[in-house]
């Protein structure tokens, strides 16, 4: 399996998220190019994985919730676009949620690719 760098995934994507949400929050969505999204970098890393973890139950669940992450975006950039902003707005909070998520399933993928690295710390024994 290609290598995801989480941590650079997860910092842009946190950057992203929240230069979306202010572009809303200030209701000037001219200031942000709301399709960037688009183009995620970990959308295209997570295309690439090869090998027995792109297999598992764990990697398809990061890449659902990362899809609806998009999806929500997506609809909210068509409402906006469409004059919808209101109704764009009731997404947002859908939206940090679907954020929360995504950030929650790569946490879970380093946990996942230490515990077979062996980086992670080791386990006090039981007497």
């Amino acid at each position: 399996m290609k290598r995801i760098d989480i941590d650079g995934a997860i910092r842009s994507h946190t950057l992203w998220r929240r230069q979306f949400l202010n572009a809303f929050a200030g209701g000037s969505y001219a200031d942000m190019p709301l399709s960037e999204h688009r183009s995620c970098r970990l959308a295209q890393a997570l295309g690439e994985a090869e090998g027995l973890a792109a297999d598992s139950a764990d990697f398809r669940r990061l890449v659902a919730v990362h899809d609806r992450f998009h999806a929500l975006a997506d609809e909210i950039v068509d409402l906006s676009n469409n004059g919808l902003a209101d109704s764009a707005d009731l997404l947002l909070p859908e939206l940090a949620e679907a954020s929360h998520r995504l950030v929650n399933e790569l946490d879970k993928l380093r946990i996942y690719r230490e515990a077979l690295s062996g980086d992670c710390c080791p386990v006090p024994e039981r007497r």
